[in-house]
């Protein structure tokens, strides 16, 4: 930044030049007495005809306007909401803007606002240190399947692959055995490979005879979890959460059209999203990269036993003796 002193002694002798010419009339008589081109002198002649010595000062030269520039005040604002309402950070941010608002933004821009702004850091969850993740080698291995209510009348069946997050969603007024059956064939429609078995909590709607028995006619085998360890379902139970706040919280309950929102949503999470989990990759990057490993429906078929399963009881305990008289026959 120019010293003071130096900026009065600029304005002095721009003012000299003025003068000397309002005196003459003769630009060129002072050009080659200052030693200064036309097109200056008549600059500040210009200038101190419009706004007298305050004219004289120089100004910036930035730009007006900016062609390449991509963010506004608008943007900021929308930026800074994200952040202050939701908690999100810059990742998320930057894939909400895509889906929300149709607009492309990079980290380092999205960085760059909060950093001006000067939000205070991320909330982050306490997570437990040394945890070891782990996740299927191929897609379809396993499937978890989970319920969710997210209001009354409004019950979300979601499930999704352990290995690529390949996640598929639906909402239903109740969580009974036949709407379980009814979200079982959306599913194996809708991934984009076979499934070899589904992991489920031991809600009732997944126990269900002829559930089982559908599951039984389709070769895929069902592996219930324990009770009281939902962690063994942590990839749909986070998978949930992450619907609560990234979908859910922006979305009226009541719009009769939520199902097909829920289909876009789900189009996002699968094609676009990028995971931390999968190095900030969406699913189906997933499941391309590993398709030539994935075995075809024959095969998957071929894998099953029907002889090694039994319909299920929802009584953990029961099922554990049942599970030992089989092997004892």
């Amino acid at each position: 930044m120019p010293k003071k002193v130096d900026v009065e002694r600029d304005v002095r002798q721009r003012l000299l030049w003025v003068r000397m010419y309002i005196t003459t009339g003769n630009s060129g008589l002072v050009c080659r007495r200052c030693g200064i081109s036309r097109p200056t002198l008549r600059k500040w002649v210009a200038r101190y005809k419009e706004s007298l010595i305050e004219g004289l000062q120089s100004q910036s030269r930035r730009p007006r306007t900016c062609p390449s520039q991509k963010i506004f005040a608008t943007e900021k604002q929308i930026i800074l909401e994200l952040r202050s309402k939701r908690n999100l950070g810059a990742r998320r941010i930057q894939n909400e803007l895509i889906r929300i608002q149709g607009m492309h933004l990079s980290l380092a821009t999205i960085h760059k606002v909060l950093t001006d702004a000067d939000v205070p850091p991320l909330r982050k969850s306490k997570r437990k240190h040394g945890l070891k993740r782990y996740s299927r080698p191929i897609p379809g291995d396993r499937v978890q399947m989970d319920t969710m209510k997210v209001a009354s009348g409004i019950y979300q069946y979601t499930a999704i692959d352990d290995c690529s997050r390949w996640k598929v969603i639906n909402i239903y007024q109740h969580r009974n055995a036949n709407n379980t059956l009814a979200f079982l064939e959306k599913v194996v429609e809708e991934m984009p490979f076979p499934i070899l078995r589904i992991q489920t909590d031991r809600g009732n709607e997944f126990f269900a005879y002829k559930v089982q028995k559908r599951l039984m006619e389709w070769r895929i085998k069902f592996r219930p979890i324990k009770p009281a360890s939902p962690h063994l379902n942590g990839k749909v139970e986070r998978s949930q959460k992450t619907d609560l706040i990234e979908f859910y919280s922006i979305m009226d309950l009541k719009d009769p059209d939520l199902n097909d929102r829920l289909a876009e949503w789900q189009f996002h999470y699968n094609w676009q999203r990028p995971h931390s989990s999968l190095n900030n990759k969406p699913p189906i990057d997933i499941v391309c990269d590993l398709f030539p490993k994935i075995p075809f429906s024959e095969e998957v078929a071929d894998f099953y036993d029907l002889s090694k399963e039994r319909l299920k009881d929802r009584n953990y305990h029961l099922d554990l003796r049942l599970s030992k008289l089989k092997e004892s026959v």
